[in-house]
């Protein structure tokens, strides 16, 4: 349990990614985080691309990244719809201004960009969102996790073992 005592955001939003949501929100407990999820409202279902509700534990607006020790972003076509939302852009930068592990994968790393955090990092993500990246500054690397200071980043849910053990272990320093 190398999270014990650690709080982790994990995004949600309507057309989430199922694997790369599901697999760190029960990898982050099994390690003894605790688990937020956090969409645009509390309480609300939001549906996954294979159709599979996440509810959200608290809304955009309702949490302090000064609480919690990291976030992770799924994937799918999420993000997309996440990076319509002022406030959780915001929060991607506020987590990522003060240190905390900002976790992303797959189509993820439209918020990193969005967010504009990414001039000068090393970092991942599914191919076809490369030149979004690049064009956002990143130096972008076809590998299947890429840890640059407190930024995780992961191409696919092939990738989701790899992009894990990195997320837990820079969460354990």
């Amino acid at each position: 349990m190398r999270l014990k005592g650690k709080k982790v955001v994990l995004f949600v939003e309507k057309l989430y990614n199922d694997r790369e949501f599901w697999y760190p929100y029960y990898r982050l407990k099994e390690e003894g985080a605790e688990v937020c999820v956090v969409g645009p409202e509390a309480g609300e279902q939001y549906q996954g691309q294979s159709g599979i509700p996440a509810k959200a534990d608290k809304g955009m607006n309702d949490i302090n990244p000064g609480d919690y020790d990291g976030i992770v972003i799924p994937g799918g076509y999420a993000p997309d719809h996440m990076r319509r939302h002022r406030t959780m852009i915001k929060l991607v930068r506020d987590f990522n201004e003060a240190g905390k592990t900002v976790a992303a994968i797959c189509h993820a790393g439209w918020m990193l960009a969005s967010a504009d955090i990414l001039r000068g990092r090393k970092v991942t993500a599914f191919f076809a969102i490369k030149d979004d990246l690049v064009h956002a500054g990143a130096d972008f690397v076809d590998e299947e996790v890429v840890v640059d200071g407190n930024l995780v980043t992961s191409r696919s849910p092939d990738d989701l073992p790899a992009f894990m053990r990195a997320i837990i272990g820079k969460m354990s320093e």
